[in-house]
């Protein structure tokens, strides 16, 4: 039990690396190109490639990849599409459902998660902001 676990943790950040990576050089390779103010173009593209990544490989693997070993599975969709985008989960989520005809839930993960996430996100702003004023010494 404990090798499979370490082989599924190793697996996952192996594959993590070049996702993390690959963000962050084709963040920084936007910026360069069309500036600073529009780096939201780069997280556009990984958000939208990252989506068809893991739908590619999900389907390639329910399809053909059948051989493929867990920690290889994990490896993609979990290390290196995790660390790319969690969009791509969100969006492969989101289609699952829809495959599955739950088109109400389906609705309501996707509407809720963009709103709960966008409320997080200012919650996470106002806190982080209460003490602004005051700085922690060394």
């Amino acid at each position: 039990m404990q090798n499979s676990f370490i082989r599924t943790v190793m697996a996952i950040a192996l594959g993590a690396i070049p996702g993390a990576l690959g963000r962050y050089l084709i963040t920084e390779l936007t910026k360069g190109i069309v500036g600073k103010d529009f780096s939201y173009y780069g997280t556009f593209f990984i958000n939208v490639t990252g989506c068809f990544i893991i739908a590619l490989f999900y389907t390639l693997n329910e399809q053909k990849f059948k051989s493929l070993s867990p920690q290889i599975r994990l490896a993609i969709a979990t290390g290196f599409c995790g660390a790319y985008t969690t969009f791509s989960t969100y969006g492969l989520e989101t289609f699952t459902q829809i495959d599955k005809g739950n088109t109400t839930v389906a609705f309501i993960y996707w509407l809720g998660s963009m709103v709960a996430g966008t409320i997080a996100v200012q919650l996470g702003v106002v806190l982080g902001s209460l003490n602004s004023k005051s700085s922690i010494s060394d």
